[in-house]
């Protein structure tokens, strides 16, 4: 009785219908804000001189990513709020899967090269213009977006070449793993188990990176003598610290994890958080910490 479903249906946050119009405006602010303030941070860069260092060349791969992200669901919520009809095509639900997880996991690996261009800054402040040099960042940058297609391209490969019955009903705002999984006929354990397997690969290996940059980080601000040169120090990473925080915390509760502890709702909030909040904040975060931006900002 197994069947291919060929459409899908995102309940999103339909039953509370009293609150939808709020949702709707509240979202559509958030995008805005998140889409605005990233392309200015995007194209101050660009336009000062002053900011064609290592760092703020990850920073505007960074915004651009941010960008990318949030468009991948938020557009798509903000109709199904208006709309009676909620239902998106098995291709749509792939794509849509396949680009989040394509963004997300990019960003994982974003933010490790990063720490690792913190860590030459900080650890290597004489050499750090001849190690980080233009190619040696596109490099990083580049294989960070490589590594971020083939975990995509993996995952919604294996999980939408599985068999779909019943019910098409999926309890969420977008189509996440764990809500589409939950369709699937049959018993999904080894499933389930080669996906957490797979996120703890692209979300822990970078992680471990950004620990041990940190670790050398910290080790190294802790052997300058003055309070106001570890300061500094350390204010150079705060920024990068305070996203590495909020986008890997709901991260590795949100994937790294069996289903027997699954929850709908907690996950709704969890993925409301990192794929909505997370971006809007960065720009925030970034030009409030950092005295350059904040001084190309003000010209």
């Amino acid at each position: 009785n197994q069947t291919s479903a060929i459409m899908f249906v995102i309940v999103g946050f339909s039953h509370q219908k009293d609150l939808k119009v709020i949702f709707f405006i509240l979202f559509l602010c958030i995008y805005i804000i998140t889409v605005l303030g990233n392309l200015i941070i995007l194209l101050v860069i660009n336009m000062d001189p002053a900011l064609h260092a290592p760092m703020y060349f990850f920073l505007r791969n960074l915004s651009f990513l941010e960008i990318c992200y949030t468009s991948v669901t938020l557009p798509r919520m903000l109709v199904n709020l208006l709309s009676s009809d909620t239902s998106i095509s098995f291709a749509g639900c792939a794509a849509q899967m396949y680009f989040f997880l394509f963004f997300g996991a990019t960003e994982c690996c974003l933010l490790a090269a990063m720490a690792y261009d913190r860590y030459r800054a900080i650890c290597n402040p004489l050499h750090y213009m001849d190690i980080m040099t233009r190619k040696v960042c596109m490099q990083l940058a580049a294989s960070s977006w490589i590594c971020g297609n083939l975990v995509a391209l993996g995952h919604t490969t294996f999980i939408f070449s599985l068999p779909f019955c019943g019910s098409n009903v999926i309890n969420h705002f977008f189509c996440e793993i764990q809500p589409v999984l939950m369709l699937v006929c049959g018993d999904t354990y080894w499933n389930e188990v080669q996906i957490i397997l797979a996120a703890a690969f692209v979300i822990l290996v970078p992680f471990v990176l950004i620990l041990v940059s940190y670790s050398l980080i910290i080790s190294s601000i802790l052997k300058i003598k003055s309070a106001k040169g570890r300061y500094k120090a350390f204010s150079t990473c705060f920024a990068h610290l305070t996203v590495v925080t909020l986008f890997y915390g709901t991260a590795v509760f949100t994937y790294i994890r069996p289903k027997s502890s699954y929850s709908l709702d907690v996950d709704k909030v969890l993925s409301l958080f990192y794929s909505v909040v997370t971006p809007i904040l960065n720009p925030v975060i970034y030009s409030l910490r950092n005295r350059e931006v904040k001084g190309a900002l003000f010209k």
